[in-house]
Protein backbone atom coordinates (compact mmCIF):
# COMPACT_ATOMS: atom_id res chain seq x y z
CA UNK A 1 0.00 0.00 0.00
CA UNK A 2 1.25 3.42 -0.77
CA UNK A 3 2.19 6.30 1.79
CA UNK A 4 1.24 9.67 1.37
CA UNK A 5 3.52 12.63 0.97
CA UNK A 6 3.22 13.82 4.97
CA UNK A 7 3.60 10.44 5.90
CA UNK A 8 6.65 9.85 3.46
CA UNK A 9 8.09 13.26 4.78
CA UNK A 10 7.88 11.70 8.79
CA UNK A 11 9.39 8.52 7.89
CA UNK A 12 12.24 9.94 6.14
CA UNK A 13 12.63 12.09 9.51
CA UNK A 14 12.40 9.42 11.73
CA UNK A 15 14.76 6.97 9.62
CA UNK A 16 17.60 9.63 8.95
CA UNK A 17 16.49 9.96 5.22
CA UNK A 18 17.03 13.57 3.25
CA UNK A 19 14.41 15.20 5.25
CA UNK A 20 15.93 18.51 7.36
CA UNK A 21 13.99 19.84 10.36
CA UNK A 22 14.02 23.75 10.94
CA UNK A 23 12.55 25.01 13.82
CA UNK A 24 9.28 27.17 13.83
CA UNK A 25 8.40 24.60 17.23
CA UNK A 26 5.67 26.45 18.84
CA UNK A 27 3.57 27.63 15.87
CA UNK A 28 1.06 24.92 16.50
CA UNK A 29 -1.27 26.83 14.06
CA UNK A 30 0.49 25.81 11.17
CA UNK A 31 0.04 21.94 11.39
CA UNK A 32 -3.25 22.34 12.55
CA UNK A 33 -6.49 20.75 10.21
CA UNK A 34 -6.80 23.20 6.86
CA UNK A 35 -3.22 24.34 7.39
CA UNK A 36 -1.18 22.42 5.43
CA UNK A 37 0.63 23.69 2.80
CA UNK A 38 4.20 23.51 0.84
CA UNK A 39 6.37 25.47 -1.58
CA UNK A 40 8.93 24.42 -4.12
CA UNK A 41 12.30 26.20 -3.99
CA UNK A 42 14.17 26.29 -7.37
CA UNK A 43 17.53 28.34 -8.13
CA UNK A 44 20.43 28.94 -10.20
CA UNK A 45 19.55 28.16 -13.64
CA UNK A 46 21.74 30.43 -15.16
CA UNK A 47 19.77 30.38 -18.72
CA UNK A 48 22.33 31.39 -21.42
CA UNK A 49 25.31 30.21 -20.09
CA UNK A 50 27.47 27.88 -22.35
CA UNK A 51 30.00 25.35 -21.21
CA UNK A 52 30.17 21.53 -22.39
CA UNK A 53 32.32 21.23 -20.02
CA UNK A 54 30.19 22.22 -16.84
CA UNK A 55 27.11 21.38 -18.50
CA UNK A 56 26.40 19.96 -22.37
CA UNK A 57 22.93 20.31 -21.94
CA UNK A 58 22.32 24.04 -20.53
CA UNK A 59 19.17 24.23 -22.28
CA UNK A 60 17.56 21.04 -21.01
CA UNK A 61 18.31 21.08 -17.10
CA UNK A 62 15.38 23.46 -16.23
CA UNK A 63 12.22 22.18 -18.57
CA UNK A 64 13.86 18.88 -17.00
CA UNK A 65 13.44 20.37 -13.45
CA UNK A 66 9.73 22.25 -14.73
CA UNK A 67 8.70 18.52 -15.64
CA UNK A 68 9.23 17.39 -12.70
CA UNK A 69 7.77 19.96 -10.19
CA UNK A 70 4.35 19.61 -12.60
CA UNK A 71 4.70 15.91 -11.98
CA UNK A 72 4.78 16.14 -8.03
CA UNK A 73 2.00 14.23 -6.63
CA UNK A 74 0.92 17.20 -4.57
CA UNK A 75 0.87 20.63 -6.55
CA UNK A 76 2.44 23.08 -4.41
CA UNK A 77 1.10 26.06 -2.82
CA UNK A 78 3.44 27.88 -4.44
CA UNK A 79 7.02 27.98 -6.71
CA UNK A 80 9.93 29.85 -5.43
CA UNK A 81 13.29 31.04 -7.66
CA UNK A 82 15.67 32.31 -5.57
CA UNK A 83 17.99 34.07 -7.87
CA UNK A 84 20.37 33.32 -11.28
CA UNK A 85 17.54 33.05 -13.08
CA UNK A 86 19.80 33.97 -16.31
CA UNK A 87 23.84 33.98 -16.47
CA UNK A 88 25.58 37.39 -16.99
CA UNK A 89 26.29 38.91 -19.57
CA UNK A 90 27.72 42.84 -20.60
CA UNK A 91 25.13 43.09 -23.13
CA UNK A 92 22.11 44.96 -21.89
CA UNK A 93 19.96 43.70 -25.47
CA UNK A 94 20.87 40.00 -24.27
CA UNK A 95 20.21 40.27 -20.46
CA UNK A 96 16.93 41.15 -21.81
CA UNK A 97 16.66 38.62 -24.40
CA UNK A 98 17.93 35.80 -21.94
CA UNK A 99 15.19 37.31 -19.11
CA UNK A 100 12.03 36.88 -21.65
CA UNK A 101 13.27 33.15 -22.85
CA UNK A 102 13.24 32.37 -19.19
CA UNK A 103 9.56 34.03 -18.70
CA UNK A 104 8.40 31.76 -21.70
CA UNK A 105 10.30 28.29 -20.24
CA UNK A 106 8.90 28.91 -16.93
CA UNK A 107 5.48 29.78 -18.10
CA UNK A 108 5.44 26.03 -18.11
CA UNK A 109 5.34 25.53 -14.68
CA UNK A 110 1.60 24.71 -14.06
CA UNK A 111 0.84 26.13 -11.14
CA UNK A 112 -0.29 30.14 -10.83
CA UNK A 113 1.96 31.19 -7.84
CA UNK A 114 5.12 31.27 -9.21
CA UNK A 115 7.48 34.46 -7.08
CA UNK A 116 11.13 35.31 -8.68
CA UNK A 117 13.76 37.32 -6.60
CA UNK A 118 17.02 38.28 -8.84
CA UNK A 119 20.52 36.57 -8.76
CA UNK A 120 23.86 38.86 -9.17
CA UNK A 121 24.03 37.15 -12.88
CA UNK A 122 20.44 39.04 -13.55
CA UNK A 123 20.90 42.28 -11.51
CA UNK A 124 24.19 43.36 -10.60
CA UNK A 125 25.18 44.83 -13.31
CA UNK A 126 22.38 47.14 -14.11
CA UNK A 127 21.61 47.07 -10.36
CA UNK A 128 18.47 45.69 -11.50
CA UNK A 129 17.04 47.63 -14.34
CA UNK A 130 15.93 44.61 -16.78
CA UNK A 131 15.02 42.74 -14.22
CA UNK A 132 12.26 44.98 -12.76
CA UNK A 133 10.70 45.12 -16.92
CA UNK A 134 10.29 41.56 -16.45
CA UNK A 135 10.01 40.81 -12.98
CA UNK A 136 8.79 44.05 -11.22
CA UNK A 137 10.15 44.70 -7.36
CA UNK A 138 13.35 43.04 -6.14
CA UNK A 139 12.20 42.93 -2.70
CA UNK A 140 8.64 42.69 -1.72
CA UNK A 141 6.64 40.54 1.40
CA UNK A 142 3.88 37.92 1.37
CA UNK A 143 2.00 36.36 3.78
CA UNK A 144 0.99 32.42 3.29
CA UNK A 145 -1.48 30.31 5.85
CA UNK A 146 0.10 32.19 9.06
CA UNK A 147 3.65 32.43 7.55
CA UNK A 148 4.96 36.03 6.75
CA UNK A 149 7.05 35.96 3.52
CA UNK A 150 10.28 38.68 2.91
CA UNK A 151 12.05 38.42 0.04
CA UNK A 152 15.37 40.18 0.61
CA UNK A 153 17.62 41.69 -2.31
CA UNK A 154 21.09 41.85 -2.02
CA UNK A 155 22.73 41.27 -5.82
CA UNK A 156 21.48 44.51 -7.04
CA UNK A 157 24.20 46.29 -4.95
CA UNK A 158 27.64 44.80 -6.96
CA UNK A 159 29.00 45.62 -3.57
CA UNK A 160 26.83 42.50 -2.13
CA UNK A 161 24.99 44.27 0.11
CA UNK A 162 21.53 44.83 0.97
CA UNK A 163 21.90 48.49 1.50
CA UNK A 164 20.25 50.87 3.94
CA UNK A 165 16.65 51.75 2.35
CA UNK A 166 16.40 47.99 1.74
CA UNK A 167 17.30 47.47 5.60
CA UNK A 168 15.49 50.32 6.46
CA UNK A 169 12.00 49.31 4.91
CA UNK A 170 13.06 45.51 6.45
CA UNK A 171 13.23 47.32 9.82
CA UNK A 172 9.95 48.93 9.28
CA UNK A 173 8.00 45.66 8.07
CA UNK A 174 9.19 43.74 10.83
CA UNK A 175 8.11 46.00 13.67
CA UNK A 176 4.18 45.37 12.53
CA UNK A 177 4.99 41.51 13.64
CA UNK A 178 4.71 39.97 16.95
CA UNK A 179 7.87 38.27 18.20
CA UNK A 180 6.62 34.64 17.42
CA UNK A 181 5.11 35.48 14.31
CA UNK A 182 6.29 32.41 11.97
CA UNK A 183 9.06 34.17 9.54
CA UNK A 184 10.65 32.73 6.40
CA UNK A 185 13.41 35.16 4.34
CA UNK A 186 14.41 34.45 0.81
CA UNK A 187 17.55 35.95 -0.62
CA UNK A 188 19.92 34.76 -3.24
CA UNK A 189 23.67 35.46 -1.23
CA UNK A 190 23.37 33.86 2.10
CA UNK A 191 23.52 36.31 5.18
CA UNK A 192 25.99 34.72 7.20
CA UNK A 193 29.72 34.71 5.81
CA UNK A 194 30.03 30.95 4.25
CA UNK A 195 32.67 31.84 2.49
CA UNK A 196 33.78 36.04 1.65
CA UNK A 197 36.43 34.72 -0.25
CA UNK A 198 34.18 32.97 -2.34
CA UNK A 199 31.80 35.85 -2.80
CA UNK A 200 29.82 33.98 -0.20
CA UNK A 201 27.94 36.00 1.49
CA UNK A 202 26.36 39.17 2.21
CA UNK A 203 28.54 42.47 3.33
CA UNK A 204 25.37 43.85 5.78
CA UNK A 205 24.18 40.55 5.99
CA UNK A 206 25.11 40.50 9.65
CA UNK A 207 22.45 44.29 10.11
CA UNK A 208 19.47 42.04 8.80
CA UNK A 209 20.18 38.86 10.70
CA UNK A 210 20.60 41.58 14.03
CA UNK A 211 16.73 42.48 13.10
CA UNK A 212 15.83 38.98 12.96
CA UNK A 213 17.44 37.47 15.83
CA UNK A 214 14.45 38.71 18.54
CA UNK A 215 11.78 36.70 16.53
CA UNK A 216 11.37 33.02 17.89
CA UNK A 217 10.66 31.59 14.59
CA UNK A 218 12.81 32.44 11.58
CA UNK A 219 14.13 30.32 8.54
CA UNK A 220 16.39 31.38 5.37
CA UNK A 221 16.18 29.71 2.43
CA UNK A 222 18.80 31.37 -0.49
CA UNK A 223 20.81 30.14 -3.48
CA UNK A 224 24.15 31.28 -4.98
CA UNK A 225 26.23 28.75 -3.38
CA UNK A 226 24.64 25.96 -5.85
CA UNK A 227 24.71 23.03 -3.24
CA UNK A 228 22.32 22.04 0.09
CA UNK A 229 24.00 23.51 2.75
CA UNK A 230 22.48 23.71 6.15
CA UNK A 231 23.39 26.33 8.86
CA UNK A 232 22.55 27.95 12.30
CA UNK A 233 22.84 31.52 13.40
CA UNK A 234 21.94 30.95 17.13
CA UNK A 235 18.32 29.90 16.59
CA UNK A 236 17.78 31.24 12.95
CA UNK A 237 18.27 28.18 10.32
CA UNK A 238 19.33 29.03 6.75
CA UNK A 239 18.98 26.74 4.04
CA UNK A 240 20.79 26.67 0.38
CA UNK A 241 19.18 24.96 -2.62
CA UNK A 242 20.99 22.86 -5.41
CA UNK A 243 21.37 24.63 -8.67
CA UNK A 244 19.74 23.97 -12.22
CA UNK A 245 22.73 23.87 -13.97
CA UNK A 246 25.79 23.07 -12.13
CA UNK A 247 27.12 22.72 -8.99
CA UNK A 248 30.04 24.07 -7.19
CA UNK A 249 32.79 22.88 -4.54
CA UNK A 250 31.78 22.35 -0.93
CA UNK A 251 33.00 25.81 0.83
CA UNK A 252 36.84 25.36 1.37
CA UNK A 253 37.53 21.76 -0.02
CA UNK A 254 39.34 23.82 -3.13
CA UNK A 255 41.39 26.63 -3.21
CA UNK A 256 39.19 28.11 -5.91
CA UNK A 257 35.54 28.20 -6.62
CA UNK A 258 35.29 26.43 -9.91
CA UNK A 259 32.21 24.44 -11.30
CA UNK A 260 32.64 20.83 -10.83
CA UNK A 261 32.49 19.49 -13.94
CA UNK A 262 30.23 17.42 -15.70
CA UNK A 263 30.31 13.19 -15.23
CA UNK A 264 28.80 11.49 -18.27
CA UNK A 265 28.55 8.87 -15.83
CA UNK A 266 26.41 10.70 -13.50
CA UNK A 267 24.56 12.96 -15.21
CA UNK A 268 22.81 15.97 -13.85
CA UNK A 269 24.13 14.99 -10.43
CA UNK A 270 24.22 17.53 -7.98
CA UNK A 271 21.22 19.64 -9.66
CA UNK A 272 17.79 19.97 -8.55
CA UNK A 273 15.51 21.43 -6.06
CA UNK A 274 13.58 21.16 -3.04
CA UNK A 275 9.94 21.05 -1.45
CA UNK A 276 9.65 22.46 2.23
CA UNK A 277 6.56 22.31 4.40
CA UNK A 278 5.48 22.59 8.44
CA UNK A 279 5.28 19.28 9.32
CA UNK A 280 3.03 18.13 12.22
CA UNK A 281 5.57 19.38 14.83
CA UNK A 282 5.44 23.07 12.76
CA UNK A 283 9.48 22.55 11.79
CA UNK A 284 9.96 23.08 8.03
CA UNK A 285 10.02 19.36 7.01
CA UNK A 286 12.46 19.85 3.42
CA UNK A 287 12.69 17.05 0.51
CA UNK A 288 15.24 17.39 -1.84
CA UNK A 289 15.17 16.31 -5.52
CA UNK A 290 16.90 15.57 -8.76
CA UNK A 291 16.83 17.23 -11.78
CA UNK A 292 14.68 14.01 -13.24
CA UNK A 293 12.00 14.58 -10.19
CA UNK A 294 13.88 11.64 -8.31
CA UNK A 295 14.06 12.14 -4.60
CA UNK A 296 17.36 12.78 -3.67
Amino acid sequence: MGIDRRTFLQLAAAGGGAVFASSLAGCASLGGAGREFHFVQLSDSHWGFQGPAVNPDPRGTLPRAIDAVNALEEKPDFIVFTGDLTNTTDDPDERRRRLAEFKQVVAKLDNPHVRFMPGEHDASLDRGEAWKEFFGETHYVFDHRGVHFIVVDNVSDPAARIGEAQLAWMKDDLSRLPKDQPIVLFTHRPLFDLMPQWDWATRDGAEAIAMLMPFRHVTVFYGHIHQEHHHRTDHIAHHSAKSLIFPLPVPGSVPKREPVKWDAQAPYRGLGFREAEPDVATEWALQEYLVSGSRA
